[in-house]
């Protein structure tokens, strides 16, 4: 009985497919950071410029990740920094926007 081939997805954290891709990596990896600190910096209304300059840098960094993205795992990671990012800027806008 013949058997289906299954790739091994398993050895790589970021790349499915056995191929290294630095430049997807590293856009995930700053949309991630900046996800983050916008989410985080959120919560205190004196740091609004922070807040909503890292999830604007955040949202059009994860939205070129996106458009360049390969696998999967690496469209997941975006899309959870976009999200962050995301939150963390229109918060840091309702608090006091870019300029203050």
């Amino acid at each position: 009985m013949a058997q289906a081939l299954r790739p091994n997805t398993a050895g790589s954290l970021f790349a499915t497919d056995g191929k290294t891709h630095l430049l997807q990596d590293s856009l995930m990896a700053v949309t991630l950071a900046l996800g983050l600190i916008a989410f985080i910096t959120s919560f205190f209304h004196s740091l609004h410029l922070l807040s909503s300059w890292a999830g604007l840098i955040g949202i059009f960094t994860g939205l070129y990740g996106q458009w360049v993205s390969i696998t999967t795992r690496e469209r997941f990671g975006l899309i959870l920094g976009l999200g962050a990012a995301g939150i963390g800027f229109f918060i840091g806008m309702a608090h006091g926007g870019l300029f203050g």
